[in-house]
């Protein structure tokens, strides 16, 4: 019996499909491989760890997870009262030292926020500050068109993801340079890894874009400097912004706690410029490789206005062509310029 050669066009598919297999599977198990790196000690860094944004969801687990670590804290939020509750807390449970400084991001470039930055210079002045967490942002309003809410909203969030982060970062950078050692973790989104468009959260995944590729050319800058840059990148995790609805339609293993995910996250810190922490949020990275730009684009449009009127009602007014207005309603649990952060594929993630 004689075997026939298989036709050209066959083994030109095959050829095509095992290089995009290749593609798509390069990265995540070059990543994958870092996981065989023994954890760094943070505590080569520095003494001390500052933490934006650590009075709830992420920030809060990961200044607890730090302080159990044995760092001693810098502590910024905008509110004095949630401050000083996360401060008692970690010192109930932990003996280190931690300083609080009430910090108001919205409000960078303008008088009031050069003089909050100058306090944050001077209270860090003299410490051995080794660690910086760039977890704070703002993700309302979620889930609305761009004409639909006001337009102070996005400017206030674009304050605080974009210059807030980076003037933080710029303030304590010469500490760090100082002593020729230092860590910088940006705290991201799964909307800038694992997914071509975010539609109705676009302001909100087109700020922490600009996170993932200052963090990645800071790590190309300072790495020979003895500073390490690392973008981390929470995909769903159980905080106060990932609304009851919207999390009942997830796999609960797809969701992880905060917790855990920021326990995962602190042995990952210096080793390499990107970070995907935890099994389940590496699986989901993986697998949105295999699925096409378009068959995204068609799934998150229709699970964002799911979103949309979860969070806005199912009335949900669409604002004239003429107004600037915000006609869609603030979604509950809105966080704070210095509170909790949103790193999903959702409408939530850090509170």
């Amino acid at each position: 019996m004689t075997i026939m050669d298989p036709p050209v066009w066959f083994f030109s598919l095959a050829c095509l499909g095992a290089l995009y297999i290749s593609a798509i599977s390069v990265r995540p198990l070059a990543y994958l491989v870092r996981c065989l790196r023994r954890p760094k000690d943070l505590h080569r860094y520095g003494s001390w760890a500052i933490v934006t944004g650590p009075t709830s969801g992420l920030g809060r687990s990961m200044a607890f997870e730090l302080a159990r670590r044995g760092l001693n804290l810098v502590l910024l939020d905008l509110n004095a009262a949630n401050l000083q509750e996360t401060s008692d807390a970690i010192k109930s449970l932990h003996s280190v030292a931690i300083k609080t400084l009430v910090l108001d991001l919205s409000l960078v470039a303008t008088p009031q926020g050069d003089e909050a930055i100058r306090r944050l210079q001077e209270a860090i002045q003299g410490l051995q500050v080794g660690l910086l967490v760039n977890n704070a942002a703002v993700n309302t309003p979620g889930a609305v068109y761009l004409h639909e809410a006001d337009i102070e909203r996005f400017v206030r969030m674009i304050r605080v993801n974009l210059w807030g982060l980076t003037e933080v970062t710029a303030a304590v950078l010469p500490t760090m340079l100082a002593r020729g050692r230092g860590a910088i973790v940006n705290v991201g989104s799964g909307s800038t890894l694992a997914v071509p468009s975010f539609p109705l959260y676009t302001v909100y995944s087109s700020t922490k874009k600009y996170v993932a590729h200052l963090s990645r050319s800071l790590y190309v800058e300072y790495r020979s400097k003895g500073i390490d840059v690392q973008y981390q990148v929470p995909f769903y995790v159980d905080t106060r912004m990932l609304s009851s609805a919207v999390k009942a339609k997830l796999r609960p293993w797809f969701v992880a706690t905060p917790d855990d995910y920021t326990r995962t996250a602190a042995t990952w810190i210096g080793n390499g410029p990107l970070c995907v922490p935890g099994a389940a949020q590496k699986l989901q990275w993986w697998l949105t490789g295999f699925v096409p730009d378009w068959v995204h684009d068609w799934y998150r449009i229709r699970l964002h206005l799911q979103h949309r009127e979860i969070l806005h009602g199912p009335r949900a007014v669409i604002a004239n062509g003429n107004s600037r207005g915000g006609q869609a309603e603030r979604p509950p649990n809105g966080n704070s310029s210095l509170g909790p952060n949103n790193g999903s594929l959702g409408p939530n993630n850090r509170d």
